[in-house]
């Protein structure tokens, strides 16, 4: 009997531990949780690392680009370097938004604008691009011939893979805004599978401009007209290749259900950056190659 009592006296007592212990520990925790809406963001090495690896990028570009020795290998191992940075940089992030709740919805709103005004600055980008472009063929200079395209310069076909380029990107933003909605209205597999035909539809978009690019009859240094296609739909590609990354992580994200219809501003980024590449494509497509390919001048 007296066994029992003190077995008893001791499961009580440890209830009575664990229930003070659990009171401390709650206290703690709120004392610890911030009382506004902001992510006051850890210290993180990844910063000043990939600015580091970003220099190293420059540099190495620079002395690949004059042929020097080590010049490829050490862009490579800087563009290697970067891709490693970005993606350990990335996971944390999504770490924080699924897992730590860290993006509340003014968060949110701050991450939208902060997207928006970046697809603002790559507007401005491309629109010195097209101001080079009709610069120098709405009035051709008498080093080129006076004429556009320069003489000598056989432009690509408009009717060709530019419109089969098209007819991609058009039906890409069309799936990718049904897997949109579809996420809104919480129907997952049409979210799923509008994403994958838009991450297909991209690569496929990105072989046929390859493709393109080793039939093309000049080069980048053949005049403003090769300088202003390749500028143009060179860099426009390289941001297909990154909005299909972009997509890429959000249909992984929307599979392993680390969003919701009201919790996914990483996948309506992407998705607003796609439908940038869109309309960039359009102005490309109509300006250089069906403009610019008649003869114009």
């Amino acid at each position: 009997m007296k066994h029992l009592n003190n077995k008893l006296n001791f499961r009580v007592g440890g209830v009575i531990d664990n229930t003070s212990i659990s009171k401390h520990t709650h206290a703690h925790i709120h004392r610890s949780l911030p009382n506004h809406p902001y992510h006051i963001v850890d210290q993180s090495p990844w910063p000043i690392t990939l600015s580091g690896v970003l220099l190293s990028l420059t540099l190495s570009g620079v002395l690949s680009f004059h042929g020097y020795p080590m010049g490829d290998i050490l862009l490579l191992s800087s563009f290697i370097l970067l891709n490693w940075g970005m993606s350990l940089w990335f996971k944390d992030i999504i770490t924080e938004a699924s897992f730590l709740g860290s993006h509340t919805d003014k968060v949110q709103k701050g991450i939208s604008l902060g997207v928006v005004l970046f697809i603002v600055s790559e507007v401005f980008f491309f629109l010195s691009i097209f101001w080079a472009y009709f610069h120098s063929s709405l009035a051709p200079a008498i080093e080129i011939g006076s004429e556009w395209p320069p003489k000598g310069i056989e432009p690509v076909n408009a009717s060709e893979v530019p419109t089969a380029n098209t007819t991609l990107l058009l039906s890409s933003g069309s799936a990718v805004t049904v897997s949109h909605h579809s996420l809104v209205d919480r129907a997952i597999d049409w979210a799923n599978n509008g994403s994958i035909a838009t991450i297909y539809m991209a690569l496929f978009f990105t072989i046929l401009q390859g493709m393109e690019y080793l039939g093309v009859s000049y080069t980048i240094t053949d005049s403003v007209f090769g300088s202003v296609f390749y500028m143009g739909t060179g860099f426009h590609g390289l941001h297909v290749i990154i909005g299909t990354l972009f997509l890429t992580v959000g249909a992984l994200r929307i599979y392993s259900y680390q969003v919701t219809n009201t919790h996914h501003v990483g996948v309506e980024s992407g998705i607003l950056y796609w439908h940038f590449v869109d309309v960039v494509w359009l102005f490309l497509f109509g300006a250089v190659y069906f403009w610019g390919g008649q003869g114009q001048g």
